[in-house]
């Protein structure tokens, strides 16, 4: 091992192998690469797993946290996608509590503290999976890989394709679940301490590891994982199993075929035992935590997994694992999303892509075959750890045991990509072995360590806005529906409406069946009054999804507006069907009805969105001037009360109710309330010409005059200001007159 490791002398300086040396250099590379993300804002899924998760809020209970997934909708929905990660939104919690809010950086600077705890724990799991377990006899292991763990830990901490987990808040989730998948490992390879001695170990450690499995798992589902990677190494390094002498055995019916040392090895037997019964209850725990079963998925988000062949499904799995290799092994095209049609489906033999799974897997049963069958038995270990540690982590994310809801997953790449880099140290020694020109080695080493580095630089920057994240995967998926969606609703955001059709018109072209496209086209056309192919739009949006709650509802408002009144209530009706708790949806069933005259109706909807959502203040101010309009004055000022109670500082509401209150001659009340709301809102010439008419009945001449000119000032086309403004004017005229 020694002369191995001593290969890569040319590449990692002896200056860097002391281990806090080593640590420091790969924890400080790991922070330098991320760093440019810290000040990023909060983008993509964020939005949804971070800024509306009530979860995170400190009036949710934290026993909620159990029973919710990952965006907070309950387990028990049919709705959820049963990503059960409790422990990753705790930590999310905490950051909302200890920064005082939703403030992106503290978010993003625990990521990248993590990311560089990852990376320096993975020096020691390195030299543990290179150089083995061995101790001196004061117990303490020697470090027989120092120069090869260091190497891969960097390689590691500046792989591109962890930008996804590091720079995206979310992806706290692989972090986390990385952090104690390695605690479990060490914890694992602490309980061997002992093991060169037959059978020795602590049962104590094991089941810690177990439990810190357990933990990783509750961060992010591939924690579990760890169970077989500590399974391989016990056997192969503690075990010391040889396939190759089993399979020479089995071959030479000559040779008599006893049973291997594993089998005879009672500790081992135990150990297998405990971890196979702890994966076990994990799994059983895990789907019963899930509840109605697993979760369903849409033929966007993977359609392979939809193919009625088998030979399809097959084809295009394994065209993914390469896709996946390929990230791995160049990561210079990365993308946050690869679904919706940025990887066409490979429908037959012929299409020449197959040549990629090809290439893939005649790589990986060459190095089976050198992990099998090499006489190194150093050689043959750390090839079958290095590619335990690769394809152990991606099971769960391969299609094999169930349908995942993604075609390729960066951040599914983050625990697997530590094998790759294993894998690549071990290549870069033998290459090193091999020729005498070894500086050209470190060149080659220094080159890609340098240009990764670049690389993270540039594509944390990208990560810092959804704008450039967005418009960064335009070049890399021009074929992704979702790529233009997620760009057009960013501009649609910024107001810029004209190019966002664009971006929209181009989603649904691309896949005919985008109904959430569908949806904000329609949303944006009905703002510019293009009420016909809104209508167009949103009718199909129903179509292909039926239950789709938002389109039934923006159709509805379309009808509104194209006075097709019985149309628009059955749509409002049916999005309520879907969505029983729709508060918005109540209120432009409210908005319906007012204009129908059917007041009564108007109201029982305003109320039951306030009783859905108690702060919605367009339904209280709506059921307010309703009430006032038709001279219910007393009830009007009754729901304008309990409307300020929940909402108090909403200068609507207080302008609302100011007119009811100067309608019932209860000035000095009605005053109070229009100054509060115009120090809260004090360019709303509305609110200006309002108080004015009522200094103008109070009598309060001067100080109606005064607010009369406000208002005109802010808005000199109101012609109902300008009348009353004449009418005090003249008033005042007379009134000089008689003092002549």
């Amino acid at each position: 091992m020694a002369e191995w490791d001593a290969d890569l002398d040319y590449i990692v300086p002896s200056s860097v192998l002391p281990p806090f040396w080593a640590k420091l250099v790969v924890g400080f590379v790991s922070l330098v690469c991320f760093a440019r993300s810290y000040d990023g804002d909060f983008v993509f899924d964020d939005s949804e797993a971070i800024v509306n998760n009530k979860d995170l809020r400190a009036e949710t209970p934290l026993g909620d946290l159990w029973h919710h997934d990952f965006w907070g909708s309950r387990l028990s929905s049919n709705t959820s996608h049963k990503s059960y990660r409790p422990l990753t939104v705790l930590t999310f919690r905490m950051n909302y509590y200890l920064s005082g809010g939703f403030h992106p950086a503290s978010f993003h600077v625990v990521n990248i503290l993590l990311h560089g705890g990852v990376s320096v724990l993975l020096v020691d799991v390195f030299s543990m999976l290179l150089g083995g377990l061995q101790y001196t006899s004061k117990g303490r292991r020697l470090n027989l890989a120092p120069r090869s763990s260091v190497l891969a830990a960097l390689l590691f901490a500046v792989h591109p394709v962890h930008t996804e987990c590091v720079a995206g808040v979310v992806g706290r989730a692989d972090l986390l679940g990385a952090l104690f998948f390695l605690l479990s490992f060490l914890g694992y390879c602490k309980a061997l301490r002992e093991a060169n001695k037959e059978g020795t170990h602590s049962t104590c450690w094991v089941l810690l590891s177990i439990l810190l499995g357990a933990v990783a798992m509750l961060c992010k589902e591939q924690g579990i994982t760890v169970l077989g990677l500590n399974a391989v190494f016990d056997i192969l390094v503690i075990g010391k199993l040889n396939v190759l002498e089993i399979v020479q055995k089995v071959l030479h019916k000559g040779r008599s075929l006893e049973n291997p040392g594993v089998l005879r090895n009672g500790g081992l037997l135990f150990r297998m035992a405990l971890l196979a019964l702890g994966g076990a209850g994990m799994l059983f725990a895990r789907w019963r935590i899930m509840g109605t079963g697993p979760p369903a998925f849409t033929e966007v988000d993977n359609p392979a997994s939809f193919a009625d062949s088998m030979l399809v499904r097959a084809i295009n799995y394994n065209y993914y694992y390469s896709l996946n290799a390929w990230l791995l092994l160049c990561p210079w095209w990365l993308c946050f999303d690869w679904s919706m049609g940025c990887i066409p489906l490979i429908k037959s033999v012929g299409d020449w892509r197959v040549i990629a799974p090809a290439a893939l897997w005649f790589c990986l049963i060459g190095l089976i075959c050198q992990a099998l069958c090499s006489e190194d038995s150093h050689k043959r270990r750390i090839l079958t750890l290095g590619l335990g540690f690769l394809i152990i982590p991606f099971l769960p994310a391969s299609n094999l045991f169930f349908r995942v809801g993604f075609v390729v997953a960066e951040r599914a790449l983050y625990l697997p990509s530590a094998g790759y880099c294993m894998l690549l140290t071990c290549g870069l020694g033998a290459l090193s072995r091999l020729t005498k020109r070894k500086k050209l080695i470190a060149a080659l080493v220094l080159g890609i360590l340098f240009i990764n580095t670049l690389r993270c630089v540039i594509r944390s920057g990208e990560w810092r806005t959804e704008d450039q994240l967005f418009r960064s995967a335009l070049s890399v998926c021009p074929l992704n529906a979702k790529v233009h969606y997620n760009v057009g609703k960013n501009l649609a955001d910024k107001g810029n409406q004209t190019a966002a059709i664009r971006y929209y018109r181009e989603a649904v072209r691309l896949n005919p069946k985008y109904v959430h496209a569908m949806n904000n086209l329609g949303n944006i056309l009905k703002e510019r009054n293009e009420l016909q192919e809104a209508e167009q739009l949103l009718s199909l949006a129903v179509q292909i999804q039926p239950d789709f709650a938002a389109a039934w509802m923006n159709l509805g408002i379309v009808q509104n507006s194209l006075k097709r009144f019985q149309a628009a209530e059955q749509s409002y009706r049916t999005a309520i069907k879907h969505r029983r708790k729709y508060p918005d949806c109540y209120y432009n069933l409210g908005r319906l009805y007012a204009d129908l005259n059917r007041h009564v109706d108007a109201l029982n909807a305003w109320r039951n969105a306030t009783v859905l959502k108690p702060e919605h203040s367009l339904a209280w101010n709506n059921m307010i001037i309703l009430l006032d309009n038709t001279g219910n004055l007393a009830q009007a000022e009754a729901v304008g009360r309990e409307a300020l109670e929940l909402i108090p500082d909403d200068h609507s509401l207080m302008f609302s109710l100011a007119n009811v209150l100067g309608k019932s001659q209860k000035y000095k009340e009605s005053e109070a309330l229009f100054l509060k709301a115009i120090k809260a809102h004090p360019n709303a010439a509305s609110y200006h010409g309002n108080l004015a008419v009522l200094y103008h009945r109070w009598g309060h001449l001067d100080l109606a005059k005064k607010h009369y000119e406000i208002s005109l000032h802010l808005d000199p086309t109101a012609s109902g200001t300008k009348e009353n403004y004449g009418l005090l004017r003249r008033k005042l005229e007379q009134m000089q007159k008689k003092d002549v």
